[in-house]
């Protein structure tokens, strides 16, 4: 059975991840990357649908994590009656070309502590059983183009469908376990030195941590975990950065709104991209830029709102029926129907993370530019046309407020790209439409008897995605329109202290059943309270949502605060991106919008 979400921790290499609970079992792990089935899937079903478990096989007094000071090496240690022993958990880093690796190390703190480990491998999301053959040193599972390899000195038995092992750790012993993949049609890989592995792992870590400028104010450790969380879920072959590792973890327990996030969000490139280039990562930023490029080439009006790792437009979707879902959460999906959506936000957002990439001196090509400008043709006449919105709601198209406002950020970003950098193009048109824009937003997304701006023209609700509106330099964070709009949000959208991005009763967004609150929304309301001036409710929002974070700092996309629970996808890019950049507003005063706009 799958732990609560956020008692489960990450581990990964640039290329896959897998979440590891409390318990030592590694219930999802998909190979060789991010959006490859899965080999574990015990997340998502049951035990039969493949996990890795090491444990103690004795009464267990007290289990604490952590990750290794700076690094995304996990350990576990587990307090017994007769010891302490400490499983070691990560995923050497390497060419994306070379076999993928995961490592379990056993080691033996205190005592003896006698243990179990127990695997039970399935390809194709915990479908397929596989051949598996004993070998000198361990066993080796086939099925079709995938072979997995699991090393170790513990002598191992076959036990029904599954592998399981005993031993004694003693203090002072490491007992290696190497979980190896790769395509069945190629060479056996050589074996992996665990303890050399681990050492050559902590130390990429601490090198890559050790170039970021990081923001001062006391909370340097929840902003370091957030930029490895976002190292760990960059796709080092092409830049891409997954929205999470996970798919169809359910954003209401027992409910259908269960997505595979495990794709790359045009629409999160601005501020992936601020992120990683306000806190030093200038080579990762210009891979995200180059991605994005790739990925967007080709005719304007095609532009979709998510692409795959390498920048792949058919992004099918589909339910497993044989996994019965996270806590009864069904049905599980796997690709993404949203691709297919019109979402005219997106624009805005490709334009803004180009402009930011431009400011911070990246270099401007002539091919960017070119891109930039058929897609402000096609915007031209696009912009007023209904669309499913960021929230990507599955109900009926409207004029979204938050996407009008977006389009705006395209064609203010294109006017001061030439302004400050020379580029060419018909300012004096852009302009025009720029100022078009803003006044239909101001004009019809705009409610004068509740002082507050709407979710899309002639709706009454609200949508915490408006809070974006000082961030990207809609209005300043003292207008009195903007002041009136966070009020609101607080009176209508706050749940227990956290930002819910809508209200979904009624099934206004095409869907059953409620979700938790978005913790973007809720950092963006912390973002926005910082620059109306008032830094001190700033200042608790935040850190109300820093004590969400589990045990080893990881948080979802969404937190039931009536419940306690983690929901959605887990660990979540976007919540990690705006904790990052919310920290730097809040602490050194300033965010996204200092260079966003200017």
């Amino acid at each position: 059975m799958a732990q609560r979400i956020e008692d489960y921790a990450l581990v990964g290499d640039t290329c896959s991840a897998a979440l590891v609970g409390r318990d030592g079992s590694m219930d999802w792990l998909c190979l060789p990357r991010f959006d490859s089935p899965a080999v574990f899937a015990n997340l998502l079903g049951t035990e039969e649908n493949g996990y890795f478990r090491i444990r103690p096989s004795c009464e267990v007094r007290e289990v604490r994590r952590r990750y290794l000071e700076d690094t995304l090496v996990l350990e576990t240690v587990f307090e017994t009656p007769g010891g302490r022993a400490a499983v070691v958990d990560f995923m050497p880093p390497g060419a994306p070309d070379r076999p993928l690796h995961v490592v379990r190390l056993v080691r033996g703190l205190a005592g003896e502590v006698p243990m179990e480990a127990s695997i039970v491998i399935r390809f194709g999301y915990g479908r397929t059983v596989p051949w598996v053959t004993r070998r000198e040193d361990g066993v080796r599972a086939l099925a079709g183009p995938d072979v997995v390899h699991l090393r170790t000195p513990v002598p191992l038995e076959g036990r029904g469908l599954s592998t399981q092992a005993g031993f004694t750790v003693r203090e002072g012993e490491t007992v290696p376990f190497v979980l190896t993949w790769s395509p069945s049609h190629q060479p056996e890989p050589a074996p992996v030195d665990g303890p050399k592995s681990l050492e050559e792992t902590t130390r990429w870590w601490r090198d890559w941590v050790a170039g970021a400028t990081l923001v001062a104010g006391g909370y340097r450790p929840h902003v370091v975990r957030s930029l490895i969380t976002l190292k760990a879920l960059t796709y080092s072959p092409t830049g891409a950065i997954v929205a999470a590792p996970t798919s169809s973890l359910p954003e209401h327990l027992g409910g259908v709104r269960n997505w595979d996030y495990r794709f790359t969000w045009v629409r999160d490139a601005t501020f992936v991209l601020y992120c990683l280039l306000q806190s030093g990562y200038r080579d990762e930023a210009a891979a995200w830029r180059e991605w994005l490029l790739r990925a967007v080439a080709g005719e304007a009006s095609k532009l979709q709102i998510l692409y795959g790792l390498a920048g792949e437009r058919d992004l099918y979707e589909r339910e497993l029926s044989w996994l019965r879902g996270y806590e009864e959460s069904r049905p599980v999906r796997v690709g993404n129907a949203a691709h297919t959506q019109n979402q005219i936000d997106v624009f805005g957002e490709l334009m803004d993370v180009l402009h930011v990439a431009r400011a911070h001196g990246l270099a401007t090509t002539e091919h960017a530019w070119d891109v930039q400008r058929l897609l402000l043709d096609h915007l031209e006449s696009a912009w007023a046309e209904p669309d499913s919105g960021i929230w990507e709601i599955r109900g009926e198209p409207r004029q979204f407020t938050h996407s009008n406002m977006m389009a705006w950020v395209a064609f203010d970003r294109a006017v001061k790209s030439i302004e400050r950098f020379g580029l060419e193009g018909p300012v004096d048109q852009w302009r025009a439409t720029r100022n078009r824009i803003h006044r239909s937003v101001c004009e019809r997304g705009f409610d004068a008897g509740r002082n507050t701006f709407v979710q899309s023209y002639g709706s009454d609700a609200l949508d915490a995605s408006l809070l974006l509106m000082p961030i990207v330099g809609f209005l300043p964070a003292d207008d009195p329109r903007v002041v009136g709009t966070v009020e609101a949000i607080r009176r209508e959208l706050l749940v227990d202290g956290f930002v819910m991005r809508y209200q979904t009763t009624g099934g206004v967004d095409g869907l059953p059943g409620s979700e938790g609150a978005f913790l973007p929304c809720s950092f963006w309301l912390a973002d926005a309270l910082a620059r109306m001036g008032r830094r001190d409710e700033a200042r608790e929002m935040f850190e109300r949502l820093l004590g969400v974070t589990n045990d080893v700092g990881l948080l979802s996309e969404e937190y039931d605060p009536r419940s306690g629970r983690q929901l959605g996808n887990f660990p979540q890019a976007f919540s990690h991106v705006a904790l990052v950049n919310t920290a730097r507003a809040i602490a050194a005063g300033s965010g996204p919008a200092t260079e966003r706009g200017n």
